[in-house]
């Protein structure tokens, strides 16, 4: 009997891998490529020219031929020879910060509402019941129909003289005289609000709806079996489950708050109430030729959001990839 000698084949995996890894690396950066081209051409460099205005005392009629200032836009000073010293500039401007509290007195309270119901209408259409394909196309109607298009309509609605909503409340015995909903300063936020949230929670109903798909159903069984209670299975499977989703939702939301112009501007255009940080900026750029001072109120507006943003990741530990940290 003879025997042979087993020679072990040393096989090359980890570097086919690794040479394949690498191909698709380079083509992925290939692929991204005129995306992000394109980023820097349609948001970069005007986000820069925005800043170097900032800096100037730019106009729309003079624009390349403006002079450079330094800070003179956010904060100057003169002392005169009573010796009484006078501030100006947008750190000082009460209009500005007028603006500063509305906006985030609305991210605040539309992201919270549309977190809110964005969750109930979530689990409500991860329901198994009949003609839940149906519903869950109709839900998404509101959001996908333009800002410009429904401000319009909710204008008409809100109108005070021919509008719907006062008619059915006088009607209705709800209202004792027809309220100018968008023109009362009283009641211009939260028309805004009402607007905004009736818009955008299908948005937010639609992510939290596809990190409740991520959950196992499992789990809700052997709750079941245990004898759970509902609203302990919420608070104790479903919430921080799908809290990685919850998390991104609110993010996007909020950085669309923050910026949110088209329906402040249809609305209420002229109202010192819901005036935001982008209509003032725009104001200012456009309607009373201060552009290098809208151009300062544009980067105090990035500023702002880029701070708000990180320290809401940094608290919230949000992580993209749909984990936490």
């Amino acid at each position: 009997m003879t025997t042979e000698a087993i020679v072990p084949v040393t096989v090359r995996v980890p570097k086919i891998v690794s040479e394949l890894s690498q191909q698709r690396l380079r083509a992925a950066r290939w692929f991204l490529m005129p995306m992000l081209i394109a980023l820097c051409v349609v948001a970069g460099w005007p986000l820069l020219r925005s800043i170097y205005f900032s800096f100037t005392d730019a106009s729309l009629t003079d624009l390349y031929g403006a002079k450079w200032i330094g800070f003179d836009n956010y904060l100057r000073w003169q002392t005169l020879a009573s010796g009484k010293t006078i501030y100006r500039g947008l750190l000082v401007d009460s209009t500005w910060w007028n603006a500063v509290w509305n906006t985030l007195r609305f991210a605040f309270w539309s992201v919270t509402f549309e977190a809110v119901l964005g969750m109930i209408v979530a689990l409500v259409l991860n329901a198994d019941f009949k003609g839940r394909g149906i519903v869950r196309a109709a839900i998404l109607i509101p959001w996908a129909i333009p800002t410009i298009v429904s401000a319009k309509m909710w204008s008409w609605m809100l109108n005070d003289q021919f509008g719907i909503l006062n008619d059915l409340g006088m009607r209705l015995g709800l209202l004792s005289q027809k309220v100018a909903w968008t023109a009362n300063a009283d009641t211009a936020m939260q028309a805004v609000l009402v607007v905004d949230i009736w818009k955008t929670t299908p948005f937010m109903a639609l992510l939290i709806l596809a990190g409740l798909q991520m959950v196992p159903k499992d789990i809700y069984e052997a709750a079941e079996l245990d004898g759970v209670h509902p609203v302990k299975q919420f608070f104790r499977i479903t919430l921080p489950l799908v809290r990685p989703a919850l998390m991104v939702a609110i993010i996007f939301r909020l950085l669309d708050a923050l910026r949110i112009f088209d329906l402040i501007y249809v609305l209420t255009p002229n109202s010192s109430a819901t005036k935001t940080m982008s209509v003032l900026s725009r104001e200012n750029l456009f309607d009373f030729d201060k552009f290098a001072y809208g151009s300062a109120q544009s980067t105090l507006l990035f500023l702002i959001i880029a701070v708000m943003t990180i320290l809401y990741i940094w608290l919230g530990q949000v992580k993209f990839d749909g984990g936490d940290r």
